[in-house]
């Protein structure tokens, strides 16, 4: 993969092999950072899974740094109002499922209730390309759906390991002080550890880095 001048320059400035402590390698991500726009800070974890091994969960985080995330509950009529006033953008039934299938994805997190999911699973085929599709593992198939709103308003995030056993996952903005992206971080790393498959030998965590949007990566040293 080839790198512009820009990323080039600013992996001369470091010795990318090097681990840093986790403070240290925030800072150092932020200052590597050249793009014009408020950059986000991204979190790569490299985990030790098997491939019949998963990782998946949510988290919230304690230092909030998106916008508010349009959310869109699939929801009997009856519940809409309900939905609403616990902060969805958009609750429906059907309507909303035949809206989808015509193209539109203007939202940023859907939640179901149990009894919607024989209409919305007809959407798996574009919801899931999009990483949209509400899942019971993640508190996005609830009944609850005051709690599972109220959440989503405080900034929880959703992770998940690919096929290769990594979790990105975005942790801040540029702007952002190193100290609460740090925070973020440890509750994040805390959190993946915590969904350990009991199954599994070894390190388990084994290798993490922070990078900004356009940045290179810098090592964390998780033994500090």
């Amino acid at each position: 993969m080839k790198h512009g001048k820009k990323y080039r320059e600013a992996i001369k400035k470091f010795d990318k092999t090097a681990l840093f402590n986790l403070k240290d390698a925030c800072d150092l991500a932020k200052s590597l950072s050249f793009a014009k726009f408020d950059e986000t800070l991204d979190l790569t974890i490299k985990l030790n899974l098997k491939k019949s091994q998963s990782v998946r969960d949510t988290v919230v985080l304690p230092n909030q740094f998106r916008g508010e995330k349009r959310v869109l509950v699939f929801c009997p009529p009856e519940r809409e109002k309900e939905a609403k006033e616990n902060g969805a953008t958009f609750a429906g039934s059907t309507d909303l499922v035949e809206k989808i299938k015509g193209g539109w994805l203007d939202f940023d997190v859907a939640v179901a209730t149990p009894d919607m999911m024989r209409e919305v699973g007809k959407l798996g085929m574009i919801l899931g390309r999009k990483g949209l599709m509400p899942n019971p593992k993640t508190g996005t198939v609830t009944a609850d759906l005051k709690s599972a709103l109220n959440e989503l308003r405080k900034g929880r995030v959703e992770f998940r390991a690919d096929k290769t056993g990594v979790v990105h996952i975005a942790v801040g903005k540029v702007s952002m002080d190193a100290d609460k992206v740090a925070e973020n971080i440890n509750t994040i790393v805390a959190e993946v550890k915590r969904k350990k498959p009991a199954d599994a030998k070894g390190d388990f965590v084994q290798t993490v880095s922070v990078s900004s949007t356009m940045g290179p990566g810098v090592w964390v040293n998780i033994k500090d």
